[in-house]
């Protein structure tokens, strides 16, 4: 949670901070599961146990979170994961059927890169102590 100091500033507790490393820990975690394992990277990602625990975490403390520059990485990370989702479905929905796997395979491909961008982008960028965008 955020505590506001006298002059109205908010401070970062350092639960919040860690709790957001924590969660690209386990995403990453997911992905190279998905790269070593016998899973695809996307299916590691939205259906593994680190991804799963990851995303609760996400919601437990983002109201923690709330009034700090690193709320945005507690929604990039939630964003991260169900926008994942959606197009995995919609990808592997599409290699079911033969005419749909031409579009499915790239759209499988091209999600499993923005994955890896994401989550590399956010937790550089929270390393950094910046925000993923101006709340």
């Amino acid at each position: 949670m955020a505590r506001i100091d006298q002059q109205g500033n908010s401070e970062l507790m350092p639960s919040v901070l860690s709790v957001a490393h924590l969660v690209y820990a386990l995403h990453t975690l997911a992905i190279v599961i998905g790269i070593v394992g016998a899973a695809t990277v996307i299916g590691s990602f939205v259906g593994s146990l680190p991804s799963i625990v990851a995303v609760i975490l996400n919601y437990v403390k983002r109201s923690d979170a709330r009034g700090t520059w690193i709320a945005s990485h507690y929604r990039w990370q939630i964003r991260t994961f169900w926008c994942t989702l959606l197009w995995a479905l919609i990808g592997w929905g599409l290699v079911l059927t033969f005419i749909g796997a031409v579009v499915g395979v790239p759209i499988l491909i091209a999600l499993t890169l923005w994955l890896m961008y994401r989550i590399g982008r956010g937790w550089l960028r929270l390393r950094d102590r910046r925000p993923m965008y101006t709340p």
